[in-house]
């Protein structure tokens, strides 16, 4: 494979080695903005897998269990300054695969390249400590890395999931299994060269590409691995914690959201405008996080939704290549998924202030307002995964705690206000795992991120995802008098 330009070709990435699947199969991964095919790519199954955990174990117990902190630190940076003088090849890739705008492409690429900046270090820092047990005892903890660790990651940030469980999981001194989703797999791919440039051992990561009831299935009921990571769906989830529990493996879980936004009337109204837009139309809302319901003080409604429409309707949309405000959905099945939704919210009596537009080719939506939703409409409730935002009312605090609690979901929330007291007061109330005040996708690598209810359990992201991949092991020393 070429170190620049070219697209992957159909193979895995086993033990070092680029290979092709034992069933020779391929399948095509396509343009979201074209509906063209950018190439082929292999079509991994259970004994991929089981390739593929058998070359990360022997690499764990062999090069890089001899691995000292500061070695691992040393090629986390390498990986980073690699990554980060391919970052442009990397963002071309990356948006000609998810359809995503260039500049957003560029941004998720840079925060991967931060992802193993602040691992490296960290790598030696993952210490333990003493017990008190008394002047005869000498009671001690040590943090071990886990062993093999398995990574099944979603298609909306390709790279950025995958470098945000990888580097943490490298830094601690694991190896890994990664299986992209199948929609766009080719970043994750690639990062192999990368990672082979920087110097780590062949097997410490492994690439199986595939469809998720085959390669995922397989990877996530494995007995060979130690740790899952998972961000997806909330049924996929459901299936993958299964086929995991029959091994007792621990699992990492990302799942849906639903989050809200929500808007006092002393919010500054032009910048949570600005923000409320940010929130739901980048990456066409195709995050997990996005801030998809709108919940708004009844005296601000009119002046917010009339700055919202007006930001709306400004909004670029086109491939990603041309780098507008918006890009396409990832596939034809998301893009009929979000337009049913759509469909389903008028119907049910919400008002469709923007969101007419027709696009010859590519799954494009058009940015869309639902006003006048009401809490039990099934856009109120259910994560739409798309450039929709419901806007739904409130006249009191204690109102709109209600209705931003009212879902199953519990991963993030916004809350624009002027009052800090009432700001504190909220983010402590909402049951959201990462709560932002007055700014939409705000924190960085170093803010631990991660939900409740059906949003899922652990924390990726900062000094919290360390736990993730390490287990702590305690000593305990009867000391003998002389």
């Amino acid at each position: 494979m070429s170190e620049r330009g070219e697209l992957p070709r159909g193979e895995l990435f086993l033990d070092g080695q680029w290979t092709p699947a034992r069933s020779r199969s391929t399948f095509e991964t396509l343009d979201p903005a074209t509906e063209e095919t950018l190439t082929r790519v292999a079509r991994g199954g259970p004994e991929d897998v089981d390739e593929a955990v058998r070359a990360a174990r022997a690499a764990f117990e062999g090069p890089c269990r001899r691995m000292t902190p500061v070695d691992r630190a040393r090629l986390l940076t390498r990986a980073a300054r690699t990554l980060e003088s391919r970052a442009e090849e990397f963002a071309r890739l990356e948006t000609r695969d998810t359809g995503k705008p260039r500049t957003l492409s560029r941004s998720e690429i840079h925060g991967c390249v931060r992802y193993f900046d602040y691992y490296a270090g960290a790598a030696d820092k993952i210490q333990g400590e003493t017990v008190p047990l008394g002047p005869d005892y000498l009671d001690y903890t040590v943090r071990e890395p886990v062993g093999v660790t398995a990574h099944i990651t979603p298609w909306n940030a390709p790279l950025s999931m995958v470098c945000r469980s990888l580097a943490p999981a490298l830094a601690a001194g694991n190896t890994a299994v990664v299986k992209p989703a199948e929609q766009a797999p080719l970043t994750a791919l690639v990062l192999a060269d990368v990672l082979q440039q920087a110097g780590w051992p062949a097997g410490t990561y492994n690439v199986v590409t595939g469809f998720g009831g085959e390669a995922g299935a397989a990877l996530s009921g494995h007995p060979g691995i130690d740790s899952l990571t998972f961000t997806g769906s909330v049924p996929t989830g459901r299936t993958v914690l299964q086929a995991a529990g029959e091994h007792i493996t621990p699992v990492i879980l990302e799942l849906g959201g639903k989050s809200p936004q929500i808007v006092f009337e002393d919010a500054d109204l032009d910048r949570a405008a600005e923000e409320i837009a940010k929130g739901i139309y980048t990456n066409a809302g195709q995050y997990c996080d996005a801030g998809s319901r709108l919940l708004v003080h009844t005296s601000v409604r009119e002046p917010l939704l009339e700055r919202l429409t007006a930001r709306t309707k400004q909004l670029r949309v086109g491939p990603g290549m041309d780098d507008p405000d918006m890009g396409p959905l990832i596939s034809a099945a998301q893009r009929d998924r979000v337009l049913d939704y759509i469909e389903a919210g008028r119907s049910a009596g919400a008002h469709v202030v923007t969101g007419t537009a027709d696009f010859p080719t590519g799954y494009f939506v058009a940015p869309t307002l639902l006003d006048g939703v009401r809490p039990d409409m099934r856009v109120a409730r259910e994560e739409i995964f798309g450039p929709v935002l419901a806007v739904l009312t409130f006249g009191s605090e204690e109102e709109a705690a209600e209705l931003a609690n009212a879902t199953e979901y519990g991963l993030a929330a916004g809350i624009h206000t002027r009052d800090v007291d009432r700001a504190l007061c909220f983010a402590r109330d909402v049951g959201a795992g990462y709560v932002m005040v007055n700014e939409y996708f705000s924190g960085g690598v170093e803010s631990p991120f991660g939900g409740s209810k059906h949003s899922g359990y652990g924390r990726e992201r900062g000094l919290a995802a360390l736990d993730n991949y390490t287990r702590l092991r305690n000593v305990v020393l009867r000391i003998q008098k002389g």
